[in-house]
């Protein structure tokens, strides 16, 4: 388990969401900590996905806090005009810093750094890459929750290196579970909520599908394609998805 005791959060709730797709999303480029836009894509994923998540939030009681790069910023801002919540934002949200990784493929890290690809697939400590370490990562964000002014929930929009071990540290993970846990697809979230004086972990990667047109075999006659569908599911990211694991 990394860390020490967590310190008391003012929050007993917290909905981790992560931001839209960017362009570099679908290319499957490591982002880190540079910051590309969502793409045309991000914001639609962004406006069908705050409803779902704005559902059953009380506004007067929830705190909406992102990271301040702007594929993160932007998806919160879709929310906290739903709600009417002013969205803060925390440089300690932003994501897990990846050196030399940033702004290369998947493809092109494997070819220039065959061994650190292999251990990061693998869930291993990856040496030699700069940037950050994984549970420097959980502690800034923990950090971050901490000084949230109470409120009965907090919605934190983050990215998906920044949220899995920020689970992890939440829930007492150690390095080794880092695989135990699926990534978050982009514009899905986790809840978490304080029981019995630990944090447990009451969904993961909930998103919205957008259901097909026509008909499906053997199933009949569907909505069109602008229908959302409920937001339970676990759409595994794309596999370029560099970000998500």
């Amino acid at each position: 388990m990394s860390g020490g005791p967590l310190p008391a959060l003012p929050v007993p709730r917290l909905v981790l969401w992560r931001h839209g797709r960017t362009e570099w999303n679908a290319e499957g480029r490591f982002q880190g900590q540079l910051d590309p836009p969502l793409d045309v894509t991000g914001r639609r994923q962004a406006a069908e996905a705050a409803p779902y998540v704005a559902a059953g939030l009380p506004p007067q009681d929830t705190v909406v806090v992102s990271s301040d790069l702007d594929r993160a910023a932007e998806t919160a801002r879709t929310l906290g005009s739903l709600l009417g919540v002013e969205v803060r934002l925390d440089e300690r949200l932003r994501e897990h810093g990846m050196g030399s990784w940033e702004g290369l493929t998947r493809a092109e890290v494997e070819e220039r750094f065959p061994e650190q690809y292999a251990d990061w697939t693998a869930g291993r400590q990856v040496l030699g890459r700069g940037g950050e370490e994984p549970a420097a990562v959980g502690e800034r964000a923990v950090a971050a929750l901490a000084d949230l002014p109470a409120a009965a929930v907090a919605v934190v929009v983050t990215h998906g290196g920044t949220a899995g071990r920020l689970i992890e540290r939440l829930v007492g993970l150690g390095p080794e579970h880092r695989r135990f846990l699926g990534p978050l697809a982009n514009c899905a979230w986790s809840e978490l909520s304080v029981q019995g004086g630990r944090w447990r972990l009451l969904r993961h990667n909930s998103t919205v599908h957008r259901r097909p047109e026509g008909r499906v075999e053997g199933a009949g006659p569907v909505p069109p394609a602008d229908a959302v569908a409920t937001p339970e599911g676990a759409a595994p990211p794309p596999p370029g998805d560099a970000d998500a694991v």
